[in-house]
């Protein structure tokens, strides 16, 4: 749904002088009433786990990557675990059904052009339309940086893939990769008889030697098929002291709070708002200005088996009051162009033209 704007004046009031202040009221208006509502958000805690799943799957010559290539801990075992990678923890704006507020455009008032969100939070006030868009997903990036399947024994000579039993199979396969690399040794000295006449073509020649060598090494060695996955909770900040967030398994990943399968993730948050605020002013039935949030702080402290992940403070609509824009700024001398923020409701700009 594209975000809307809304313009809190008619064509029939733009020639009028005169310039009358405009109403804010709590809860939404009915009727004949003309003007705009919108919601200040709240925030919640949205925190992202980075996950990387392992399958690793034992090459077919696995038993005898000691023996022919000095590969030790090779296992032929296959195996699936799973890594967290990197937490990301910042705050969401959600929209706020206990702070609607109606915007009433009196006769002869010069209203300003506010803009909300597609969940009808405030955005900014007698700014452009931001016109902002979705982003895009990252599907596509993925399958185009996801490496191709190369058929390693398209690269195997007739007599490797006649050889009478496995381990003489091993052997020929260990002698195919020492060849590679010597040849590869060659062309980086200089010394190959057919030595490509540009750098182009020897990156090429290059390239190819190191995708059959990491091939035929596979059949030793093993292949490790990696999946990165990404994890997302939201929480409702409150104070509160290890407290269990999510929980991360080996076997598992990263998993929901109550699944005891895994290690438990803990979050503690602290109000930080010290300094005493002023009462809020929406209890008012009507108010003198255009309502917003000054959020306060909260440290922000995420923990797992005793390591710290995160920790930091963030701002937090629920910690802080609620503050107005009075009326005065929005008279026909001059314009005021405000700008919000949609995540916790607080004023991020504001500037004032004199006409």
């Amino acid at each position: 749904m594209m975000k809307r704007t809304f313009l809190l004046s008619s064509a029939l009031t733009l020639s009028l002088l005169a310039a009358a202040q405009t109403e804010v009221t709590v809860g939404v208006m009915q009727g004949k009433d003309y003007g705009v509502t919108y919601m200040l958000p709240k925030t919640e805690i949205e925190i992202k786990v980075y996950t990387t799943k392992h399958t690793y799957t034992p090459g077919e010559f696995c038993r005898y990557a000691e023996r022919y290539l000095r590969l030790s801990d090779v296992s032929d075992d296959p195996e699936i675990y799973w890594t967290m990678d990197k937490i990301e923890t910042k705050v969401v704006g959600v929209p706020d059904k206990d702070n609607v507020y109606f915007v009433k455009m009196k006769d002869k008032t010069v209203a300003p052009l506010m803009e909300l969100t597609e969940d009808g939070i405030v955005r900014s006030i007698n700014m452009p339309f931001s016109g902002k868009k979705s982003h895009t997903s990252d599907k596509k990036t993925e399958k185009e940086t996801t490496p191709k399947e190369v058929d390693v024994r398209s690269f195997l000579t007739e007599e490797i893939l006649m050889a009478s039993s496995n381990a003489k199979m091993a052997e020929l396969v260990a002698k195919e990769i020492y060849g590679i690399r010597e040849s590869k040794n060659t062309l980086v000295r200089g010394e190959a008889d057919n030595m490509p006449t540009d750098g182009n073509q020897l990156k090429i020649m290059l390239d190819n030697l190191n995708m059959q060598e990491k091939a035929m090494t596979a059949m030793f060695a093993g292949k490790e098929k990696k999946e990165s996955k990404t994890f997302t909770i939201r929480i409702v900040p409150q104070e509160q002291e290890n407290e269990v967030a999510l929980r991360f398994s080996r076997k598992l990943g990263a998993t929901d709070k109550d699944n005891l399968a895994g290690e438990p993730v803990y979050i503690s948050i602290q109000n930080m708002n010290v300094p005493s605020l002023p009462p809020t002013t929406t209890e008012k039935k009507e108010l003198e200005g255009v309502v917003y949030n000054v959020p306060g702080r909260a440290k922000v402290t995420l923990t797992y088996e005793g390591k710290v992940l995160f920790d930091n403070e963030l701002s937090v609509t629920q910690f802080g009051t609620r503050e107005y824009l009075a009326p005065v700024l929005f008279n026909k001398k001059s314009t005021t162009k405000v700008l919000f923020d949609v995540n916790t409701g607080g004023l991020l700009k504001v500037d004032r033209v004199e006409e």
